[in-house]
């Protein structure tokens, strides 16, 4: 069972190591800075594990037509956000590499180029896509947690405890507090 969350943190070589580590700075200090600290580290566990779920139910599917490529990485959960992130943009065009493109496309074209990277499973991070278009469109509406809750957990441990570390970037749980330390 504890194999649905590690995963994430296997790679196989530095270049896969390389490429998770621009993912995670990228997309998923985004997706923190517009949920917080605590529902990030929530998302990230919920989505690794969805991911894991869809990805175990698909590969006995797919491993009859041909080899499977294990699920390994933080690249799944990065294209969850990245699929939570686009479904729920505003935004209509997204400028990619000179072109613009509906934004609902990004993740889709994202996911071909992925497909360039050593030791990416193809798979699971579909399965990651999934999950988080899922999540996006509202099918997956039980993994919210209330602000509430997310600020009672700011409270806690190991939340406090990232609080006061200097040059840590925290993002506080509730809207109103993002707003109020972005402000300052």
């Amino acid at each position: 069972v504890h194999r649905l969350v590690t995963y994430i943190f296997v790679y196989e070589d530095l270049i896969s190591l390389t490429c998770g580590a621009i993912i995670i700075w990228y997309f998923a200090g985004s997706f923190e800075k517009n949920v917080g600290t605590v529902k990030h580290c929530f998302f990230t566990a919920a989505f690794a594990v969805l991911t894991a779920l869809l990805y175990l139910l698909l590969e006995t599917v797919v491993s009859r037509m041909g080899e499977v490529e294990d699920a390994k990485g933080f690249m799944p959960v990065a294209f969850a956000i990245l699929g939570v992130s686009t479904t729920r943009s505003r935004m209509k065009r997204a400028l990619v590499w000179g072109f613009r493109i509906p934004v609902v496309l990004v993740p889709w074209f994202m996911l071909c180029m992925a497909w360039f990277i050593p030791h990416s499973s193809l798979l699971s991070n579909l399965c990651g896509l999934l999950a988080g278009e899922a999540y996006g469109l509202g099918y997956c509406f039980c993994l919210d947690i209330p602000e509430s809750v997310a600020s009672k957990l700011d409270q806690m441990f190991p939340f406090s405890l990232l609080r006061r570390i200097p040059g840590l970037r925290y993002v506080p749980g509730t809207l109103a507090e993002r707003r109020a330390s972005e402000s300052s």
